[in-house]
């Protein structure tokens, strides 16, 4: 299982987000996480990619309007990804992602 932090911005944006919202986006995160376990890349669905312009940052679409940003961190355990969520929201997130 991948440990993961969180960005105050994300949580600020986190509770921005409707229950739907917030549902559509959990969902994402279990076929993320399950992709992250299997080691073969991610699911087209997701749409995972880099954010052009910033060497570290990447997004993940959880709705048709929906989008994550993340950043991989320093892993906690060895041989474990460290996943630290950016930003959620719509589009208007890449302005700062």
């Amino acid at each position: 299982m991948p440990t993961y932090e969180s960005l105050v911005r994300f949580l600020r944006d986190w509770k921005g987000l409707s229950a739907t919202q917030r549902t559509a986006f959990l969902v994402a995160v279990a076929q993320f996480v399950a992709d992250l376990r299997a080691g073969q890349g991610f699911r087209r669905g997701l749409r995972v990619k880099k954010i052009q312009g910033f060497d570290d940052v990447w997004e993940l679409s959880w709705a048709p309007d929906g989008r994550a940003t993340f950043s991989y961190g320093a892993p906690v355990r060895d041989g474990v990804p460290h996943i630290i969520w950016r930003r959620i929201g719509s589009h208007d997130i890449f302005k700062n992602p």
